[in-house]
């Protein structure tokens, strides 16, 4: 079992609960991690929950999970139509990554319909809103091992 799960997310997400709400509801970034603290207190898991609109943060965060071996959680927000840099940061340190999202992204503009992320990934969890997080969570605290290619 992993000592910690790292949740990291990207441009913008500082401004849930207030940007397009109809898209992305009403809770905020604070609301979501105070939930998911709370079930990985409940697990004896520790929390590490960041937010940036800067690319490289992400890269660095990325890195620094694959490097103890702990999990991601990785909302990478346009990021992931668009980072190599965060594909490379995840095949290079290994990194055990559940890529979510709150929005169906292939219901909504073109353009975001394919991510550069899912190819490297473990999974992609989308479209259920915040709920997205606490799916995330579950699967990594049900199945701690990282499946072997």
């Amino acid at each position: 079992m992993f000592k910690a799960v790292h949740v990291l997310n990207g441009p913008n997400l500082n401004l849930l609960g207030t940007r397009e709400p109809a898209v992305y509801g009403h809770e905020t970034l604070a609301m979501i991690e105070a939930r998911l603290a709370k079930t990985c207190k409940a697990h004896g898991v520790a929390l590490h929950f960041r937010q940036s609109n800067n690319e490289g943060d992400l890269v660095s965060w990325v890195q620094e999970a694959g490097k103890a071996a702990e999990p991601v959680i990785l909302n990478a927000g346009a990021y992931s139509h668009t980072s190599i840099a965060l594909v490379d940061a995840i095949k290079g340190s290994n990194a055990r990554v559940i890529e979510v999202h709150l929005s169906n992204i292939h219901a909504r503009e073109k353009f975001r319909h394919v991510s550069r992320l899912s190819p490297v990934v473990q999974g992609v969890i989308l479209g259920f809103g915040p709920a997205s997080y606490d799916l995330a969570l579950q699967a990594l605290l049900s199945a701690p091992a990282k499946p072997e290619s």
